[in-house]
């Protein structure tokens, strides 16, 4: 796998290289360090009362996403980086990360809040694919991830933003039944 994962790699750098995606995807790929844009967008959210149910279910799926790959599946694949792995890796563009590489955590994070937005009906979640998926591809373009990190993030992101709803659907109704009992209490 990690052979198919590099020669993809390669052909990327030889085949699509250039300087205006060497100036676009640092920039691009800047807005999922750390779940930036993410958290910035659920903070916005979560302080509209309009839209706070839809910012809870994205820290919902934020943090779910942080718990299971950042804090559990990484550390526990530890897979190494391609640019350590390949002697003939181009130069980085962007300081090299200090982490494991499996799986894609910018790609989790922005499919988690992704899956999230859609999950909860929102019509973000349209524009959020989007840019999800150019911070993935960003990931390949920089040589900082292989094909098969970026799949994996994408899948458990889905997944959890959908394992998000599910759980503030749960905790809503046991919210709701708790205050129908206290009501009926007093």
């Amino acid at each position: 796998m990690t052979q198919l994962d590099l020669a993809i790699l390669d052909w990327m750098q030889l085949h699509i290289r250039c300087e205006f995606l060497g100036r676009v995807m640092p920039v691009l790929t800047a807005l999922g360090n750390a779940g930036i844009f993410w958290i910035l967008l659920t903070v916005v959210l979560l302080c509209t009362k309009r839209y706070r149910r839809l910012g809870i279910l994205c820290a919902c799926s934020l943090v779910l996403d942080l718990v299971v790959c950042n804090l559990t599946i990484k550390p526990l694949v530890d897979r190494v980086r391609p640019f350590v792995l390949n002697p003939s890796a181009p130069e980085l563009l962007v300081a090299p990360p200090g982490d494991a590489s499996f799986p894609s955590g910018h790609t989790a994070a922005s499919f988690a809040a992704t899956s999230a937005l859609y999950a909860g009906g929102s019509r973000l979640w349209i524009p959020a694919a989007v840019l999800s998926l150019l911070i993935a591809f960003s990931r390949l373009y920089l040589y900082v991830h292989y094909p098969s990190d970026v799949l994996a993030g994408m899948v458990l992101g889905t997944v959890l933003g959908f394992v998000a709803r599910w759980l503030c659907l749960r905790a809503e109704s046991w919210w709701k039944a708790r205050r129908a009992r206290r009501e009926k209490e007093c």
